[in-house]
């Protein structure tokens, strides 16, 4: 039950936080609200998990994603702040970003929420667990498309370029 009150409560702040975007289907932030709530879904459902059997194979490579997410995070939020000089909101940039991660790959936060959703799932895989990290997987995919389209009419032909010349959330590969 308290798992339940703890993912109304946060739904309600990420639905706040996506209340514009929820009325535009097309827009990528439609799309990320599900890709939050799947993770979210999965963090309560193995939040259990968390620090049982520290040393344990699968404790390792999880913390070891969970990490990688926040240092991810940290340096995506930072690059945007400092070179995308957003207006208003962070993501309302008023400059392309190609440096750091972002020379490697197109979205740094969206990876590094990949990176969260994965982490999570490795705390204590099961079927329900897969099927959230796989759906997380696919929304983030899913939004990542639909803001390079939105970063196309945005940053044209400089986008463009910037694509052809990186991944989407693994460098070399993805």
């Amino acid at each position: 039950m308290v798992k339940l009150i703890l993912f109304a409560l946060i739904s309600v702040f990420l639905i706040a936080v996506s209340w514009k975007p929820l009325h535009d289907w097309r827009s990528h932030g439609f799309f990320r609200l599900f890709a939050w709530e799947s993770i979210l879904a999965l963090i309560l459902l193995n939040g259990k998990y968390w620090f049982r059997d520290p040393l344990s194979l699968l404790q390792m490579v999880s913390w070891l994603m969970l990490l990688s997410s926040l240092a991810l995070a940290i340096h995506g939020f930072w690059l945007l702040l400092v070179i995308g000089k957003p207006r208003g909101h962070i993501e309302d940039t008023s400059t392309l970003v190609t440096v750091g991660a972002y020379r490697y790959i197109r979205h740094p936060l969206y990876a590094s929420l990949l990176w969260l959703g994965w982490g999570a799932f490795f705390k204590k895989p099961s079927l329900l667990a897969g099927l959230l990290a796989v759906a997380a997987s696919a929304l983030l995919t899913t939004t990542a498309k639909v803001e390079e389209a939105e970063n196309l009419s945005k940053f044209g032909g400089a986008y463009a370029a910037y694509m052809r010349r990186t991944r989407m959330f693994i460098p070399f590969l993805f």
